[in-house]
């Protein structure tokens, strides 16, 4: 808005041309000779001395209610303009499993839209090829998954550790094999129920040569009973038959709260690395980083310590 403008609503507000010089940091002198300025240009008189200060004529009283319209209509535009950058240049897109989306990414998201009010988030509840399919494309910025054991080099994505998750395995509460440790061939000789489902589309991802376990092979090798892309269904198949729920020992209290128990493992549990995927030709990009980092801070706060550890099962 035109500074004449500014000038004249701050007078009209203070009382005073002292006092609203002091507002705006602006001489005495230059605030009058610009008031007067802008009477010429209006052809009008707006203000009228007082030994009280300045009062505004009926023609100041007019043109002060329309300046304060246009104030609030400028106000308002560098509002829009604001929250619009910011909707551009401050929205993020990113996609986890439900797992991850329970632990840590929900907060993630909580927080970062408290300091971006207005930014878009858009976050896709996929399973690990969905995830990758969609970082490969462009659709999102990164996700939070599993390590791919053998990923091939020419995919262009960049994985950064953020902790290891060790298998967990879950039954219905009356089932054979609770009540005392278990080795992992006793919970093998059941059948398998995983929250995920095998696809060959896998294998565009994979280096067949230096793959260590795929999702593929583990239905394979397995006794697969049951699959979905939904943890709910794999817990409602568990509890109506012998089949063992295959799933990450971070989600027990979860697991738990659905209706189904841990088996104890009488053998180490061999963890799996999981962490965060992004292109790596992206990786210096501010926007990302600084997600990034989000990321690392909230799963510092629920996940094990990063440790060294074999990807094989």
């Amino acid at each position: 808005m035109d500074r004449a403008l500014r000038q004249f609503l701050a007078i009209a507000e203070a009382g005073s041309i002292t006092a609203a010089a002091r507002v705006l940091n602006v001489t005495q002198p230059t605030l009058t000779v610009n008031m007067q300025k802008l009477e010429k240009e209006v052809g009008l008189p707006l203000l009228r001395r007082t030994s009280e200060g300045v009062r505004l004529t009926p023609y100041g009283e007019s043109l002060c209610e329309n300046v304060r319209m246009m104030q609030r209509i400028y106000d308002n535009a560098l509002i829009s303009l604001r929250e619009q950058r910011e909707r551009s240049e401050e929205g993020i897109a990113l996609a986890c499993g439900d797992t991850w989306w329970t632990l840590f990414i929900h907060d993630v998201v909580k927080a970062y839209r408290i300091d971006h009010p207005t930014a878009p988030v858009r976050v896709n509840v996929a399973d690990q090829i969905q995830c990758m399919e969609q970082l490969l494309s462009g659709d999102i910025s990164l996700f939070v998954s599993f390590r791919f054991d053998g990923l091939r080099a020419t995919a262009g994505a960049q994985f950064i550790p953020l902790s290891q998750s060790p298998p967990g395995y879950f039954v219905r509460p009356d089932h054979p094999l609770l009540g005392v440790p278990r080795n992992r061939s006793e919970i093998f000789s059941y059948p398998r129920a995983f929250p995920a489902t095998p696809e060959n589309r896998y294998r565009a991802f994979i280096n067949e040569a230096e793959r260590l376990e795929t999702i593929a092979s583990a239905f394979v090798a397995s006794r697969f009973a049951f699959a979905s892309n939904s943890l709910t269904a794999c817990i409602d198949y568990v509890r109506d038959s012998d089949a063992v729920l295959h799933f990450t020992k971070l989600m027990s209290a979860e697991i738990g709260r659905r209706g189904l128990l841990e088996v104890e493992q009488a053998e180490p549990p061999v963890a799996r690395t999981m962490g965060i995927y992004l292109l790596a030709d992206r990786a210096g990009d501010a926007k990302i980083a600084d997600l990034v980092d989000r990321i690392k801070l909230a799963a510092r706060s629920v996940l094990p310590k990063l440790a060294p550890v074999s990807n094989s099962a």
